[in-house]
């Protein structure tokens, strides 16, 4: 199964994205993470579904230096590559 995470709040600046890739590997998920020119993380992970949502519900904390006020979740049918990058600001 693939879900797609837009994350807002105080996501950038924040080593958000590298948390995102430290976390959803750890956890052996597949997928992407970015910076959106609005200000937000946009996620695309893709494995068990227990364990996206273990992923989804670290995202509602993040790294230290972040705050996060939500995180909207969507099913996907994109393609996910196996490992988990990350890919430019869109």
């Amino acid at each position: 199964m693939s879900r797609r995470l837009l994350i807002h709040g105080r996501v950038q600046g924040v080593f958000f994205r590298d948390w995102t890739v430290e976390t959803a590997r750890s956890l052996g998920l597949d997928g992407w993470v970015r910076n959106r020119a609005d200000g937000s993380v946009e996620a695309l992970v893709s494995g068990e579904a227990q364990v996206i949502a273990r992923f989804v519900a670290l995202c509602h904390e993040g790294p230290p230096a972040a705050r996060v006020d939500r995180v909207e979740v969507e099913e996907s049918g994109e393609a996910v590559a196996p490992g988990f990058t990350r890919r430019a600001t869109q």
